[in-house]
């Protein structure tokens, strides 16, 4: 994900562990643009990091685009409801990704829930 979203000259931060991609988002000021989080992660639930986050008035405008291989309607809604803005699956991410960063970079976060 990381090279295809360089290609577009983005420029990634990536963490691997909770607790790296909340020091990230403490550190860096601004905020990123964009936060693309898996939600098979290997110390928390992705859908408890989300939820996390949204607790959290600092990241109210912060796009949240959730990327699985949790491709199950109910797992979208929850993703979804917890606040994401959009939720990509990884089987097809090559086509989808790119354009659903685009997208809610151009467009911000969605203002209301589904």
């Amino acid at each position: 994900m990381k090279r295809l979203l360089e290609r577009y000259g983005w420029e990634i931060i990536q963490a691997y562990h909770v607790q790296e991609a909340v020091q990230i988002l403490r550190d860096n000021r601004p905020l990123p643009d964009l936060v693309i989080l898996d939600l098979m992660l290997p110390d928390i639930d992705g859908f408890e990091l989300l939820r996390q986050m949204r607790s959290k008035k600092i990241f109210d405008t912060l796009p949240v685009v959730i990327v699985s291989a949790l491709a199950d309607p109910e797992q979208i809604r929850k993703g979804l409801s917890l606040g994401a803005d959009r939720y990509v699956t990884k089987p097809g991410i090559i086509h989808n990704l790119a354009k659903t960063v685009m997208e809610v970079l151009r467009t911000g976060r969605r203002k209301t829930m589904p």
